[in-house]
C-alpha cells in the first residue's frame, strides 16, 4: 500500500501517465515508417529533420533487442501497432513505464470515477495544455464513453461552463484553473469536495497530472499526430 501511495504521491507532484501506447515489430515498423513518409510526401507536408516518420516524433522506433528482459516484456503485451504516442516513447525507460502504467490503470478504470468524466478531466488537460495528440485519442474515447458533443465542444473552445452538470463544471474548472492560472480557488476546491469527496478530488487532481506530464514528454518529443490524422484541435 505504501508503495502504491508514493506512486500516486508522485503523479501528483511532477503528474504522470498516460495511457500506454503500442510498440510495433520490426517488420511493422517499417511498414509503418513506410507509410508514414509517403503520405507526408504525398500531402506535401515536410517533417523536420529530427522527425522520425516511423514515430512522428524525435525518438526512432525501439528495437526489441535493444530492450532488457523487463522491456521486453513490456514490448511483448502492448500487441503490434504503430510507434506512436507516449507509450512507446516510455519503453525507452522500462520502470517508469511499468510504474506510469499502473497509475493510469488505476486512474481511469479503477478509481471509481465515471468513463465519461475521466474522459472530460482528460480533454481538459489537453486543451489547456494544447496537446492535439492527446485530445485526437480522446475525443473519440470521450463520445464512445457517452460525453456529450456539447460538453466536449465547450472544452474545445474554452467556452462558459453556464450549461454544463455541476460534476462536468468543476472538472473542467479544475483543470483550467489549475493548468492555466496555476491555482485553485476555495470555490472550485469547495465543489469539488462536495461533490467528490476528498479521494475523489485527489484522483481527479492526479489524472490531471498525469496527462499534463504525458503532454510535456510530447512537447519535448514533438510528437505530430499519425499521418492519416487530421487534428481535431483548434490551435490556439
Amino acid at each position: 500500500m505504501r508503495s502504491f501511495q508514493t506512486v500516486i504521491g508522485l503523479s501528483l507532484v511532477i503528474g504522470t501517465t498516460v495511457a500506454a501506447g503500442h510498440a510495433l515489430s520490426r517488420t511493422s515498423e517499417q511498414a509503418a515508417s513506410g507509410a508514414a513518409g509517403a503520405s507526408a510526401q504525398a500531402s506535401g507536408r515536410a517533417l523536420p529533420k529530427d522527425i522520425h516518420p516511423e514515430t512522428g516524433n524525435r525518438f526512432p522506433a525501439i528495437k526489441r533487442e535493444d530492450l532488457n528482459e523487463a522491456g521486453k516484456k513490456l514490448y511483448d503485451t502492448r500487441g503490434v501497432a504503430d510507434a506512436f504516442g507516449p507509450g512507446a516513447i516510455r519503453l525507452y525507460s522500462p520502470p517508469l513505464a511499468t510504474a506510469m502504467t499502473g497509475v493510469n490503470d488505476y486512474l481511469r478504470r479503477k478509481s471509481g470515477l465515471e468513463p465519461r468524466l475521466v474522459e472530460l478531466a482528460i480533454l481538459v488537460t489537453a486543451r489547456e495544455m494544447d496537446s492535439e495528440y492527446v485530445w485526437n485519442a480522446h475525443e473519440p474515447a470521450a463520445q464512445k464513453a457517452g460525453l456529450a458533443q456539447e460538453i466536449i465542444d465547450t472544452v474545445k473552445y474554452r467556452r462558459p461552463l453556464t450549461t454544463l452538470g455541476d460534476k462536468e463544471a468543476v472538472i473542467v474548472q479544475l483543470g483550467r484553473d489549475s493548468i492555466s492560472k496555476h491555482k485553485v480557488g476555495s470555490d472550485t476546491f469547495a465543489r469539488a469536495l462536495k461533490l467528490f469527496g476528498n479521494q475523489g478530488v485527489v484522483n481527479i487532481a492526479a489524472l490531471i497530472g498525469d496527462y499534463a506530464a504525458t503532454t510535456i514528454l510530447l512537447n519535448v518529443s514533438d510528437q505530430r499526430v499519425r499521418p492519416r490524422e487530421k487534428s481535431l484541435l483548434p490551435i490556439p
